[in-house]
């Protein structure tokens, strides 16, 4: 009987002293560090191509610029279908440097353009980053109206 008050006595006390030093805020948290210290940051998250005709250049540019403290490294920019193709630097972006996504979109199609390009990269704070295009394709017109060559009319 002796032996389970001790231990209680001794359960007890250990408890209290625990929930004492997390009043007292003693307790520390380590927090784990970000996988890589190289930070990547985009001039701008949408490039809007507005209104464009149909054949018009389809190439946009963002800026990438790795304000962390190592190499940033882009391992892959992919774009969301086919019509999309980026274009990413292969050599790591020294910190405080910068770099240009080059992303080409075909305007032979008509219609809006809602498209992403993901980045793939070691950066800490944002892996994988999406930015997107937008815009709208317009027809291209197609020229003028026949010409009446003079020949026999059926009216």
């Amino acid at each position: 009987m002796k032996k389970i008050a001790l231990i209680l006595a001794t359960v007890l006390l250990t408890l209290g002293a625990a929930s004492t030093a997390t009043a007292q805020g003693n307790i520390t948290v380590e927090q784990p560090e970000p996988a890589s210290k190289a930070v990547l940051s985009v001039d701008k998250e949408v490039h809007d191509y507005g209104t464009i005709t149909q054949g018009d250049n389809g190439s946009c540019v963002f800026k990438v610029t790795n304000t962390g403290t190592e190499p940033l490294i882009i391992s892959l920019c992919k774009g969301s279908c086919g019509c999309t193709v980026p274009s990413c630097p292969q050599e790591p972006i020294a910190p405080g440097a910068s770099a240009e996504i080059t992303v080409k979109y075909d305007t032979k199609r008509v219609g809006p353009i809602n498209k992403s390009v993901t980045i793939t990269s070691n950066a800490g704070n944002e892996p994988r980053k999406v930015v997107r295009i937008k815009g709208n394709v317009k027809a291209k017109p197609t020229g003028s109206a026949p010409i009446n060559s003079g020949g026999p009319t059926n009216n």
